[in-house]
């Protein structure tokens, strides 16, 4: 009778990995990362989904992927831990509330108080829109999601994507107007105003729920955007994929050290990484 078990000692690899731009194409496809999906699934590596999508959109691609794995939403605001999980739930340092198919730890502002402080720094002056201001067909235009993914993407906790096309000494401004109210400012594809999480606490959280006293464990992070920074500085092997005008975020290649530039556009690029990773760690 053959064991699903690894010997004991032999690696074991945790992946983190950013959905839009990164896993995900501009037309919100996962096709071209196929082949290092299946091998991911063959080799039982725990795929964790650390995006700044909300727990209803990720929730529509984890089935899509058949991904059982936890996942982080909105930017590292809540950690969704399936209940039949391998995680160490015991080991967590948070307070733990119990959901239907998920233990949640929440570590993201709440949603009401960020909408609040948004619409004090628009009085302001600043010419800001967050989801919440805008209508599921006004976001379907603004994201090229369909109406309904739409609808999901507005369906928000712990942090509030918002637009804003201010020049760049007023987004300073803008940043300094966030922290001041006690909240934390992060940029991706669009602006994110949120609390005192990021994808790195979360990461750094999930680690520990994993970790025990025979295991060996490697962690790896994907991603392509400023919001990463953090992700990528949590694991030990961090990549930048390329964005789709074939460059690189400069400003992450500055700030995480290591950091593995992957030759390749989003799902291209994360797919052709993965595959020799688990080569070089021959994950078994």
């Amino acid at each position: 009778m053959t064991s699903n078990r690894r010997p004991q000692n032999d690696p074991e690899l945790i992946i983190f990995t950013d959905l839009d731009g990164t896993l995900l194409n501009s037309s919100y496809s996962f096709d071209k990362a196929l082949p290092a999906l299946k091998l991911i699934n063959e080799k039982r590596v725990p795929l964790i989904i650390c995006s700044s999508k909300t727990s209803a959109e990720i929730e529509v691609i984890r089935k899509n992927l058949q991904n059982h794995h936890p996942f982080v939403s909105e930017n590292g605001g809540g950690i969704y831990i399936p209940k039949n999980s391998k995680c160490q739930i015991a080991n967590a340092k948070y307070a733990i509330e119990e959901l239907d198919k998920y233990y949640l730890i929440k570590i993201g502002a709440d949603y009401a108080d960020l909408r609040t402080a948004l619409a004090e720094i628009r009085d302001e002056g600043f010419d800001v829109r967050g989801f919440g201001d805008m209508s599921s067909g006004e976001v379907a235009e603004l994201t090229g999601l369909n109406e309904s993914d739409a609808e999901l993407a507005k369906i928000r906790q712990f942090d509030e994507t918002f637009i804003f096309e201010g020049s760049e000494a007023s987004v300073e401004d803008l940043k300094e107007r966030i922290n001041s109210r006690g909240f934390n400012y992060t940029q991706g594809e669009y602006f994110h105003i949120m609390g005192n999480s990021d994808k790195g606490r979360a990461v750094e959280i999930l680690k520990m729920l994993y970790k025990t006293e025979d295991a060996n464990v490697i962690t790896a992070a994907f991603g392509d955007s400023l919001n990463d920074i953090e992700m990528l500085n949590n694991v030990d092997r961090s990549f930048l994929v390329q964005k789709e005008d074939g460059s690189y975020n400069r400003q992450v290649l500055d700030e995480v050290k290591g950091c593995i530039k992957v030759d390749g556009i989003g799902p291209v690029g994360w797919n052709k990484a993965v595959i020799e990773l688990i080569g070089d760690l021959r994950i078994v």
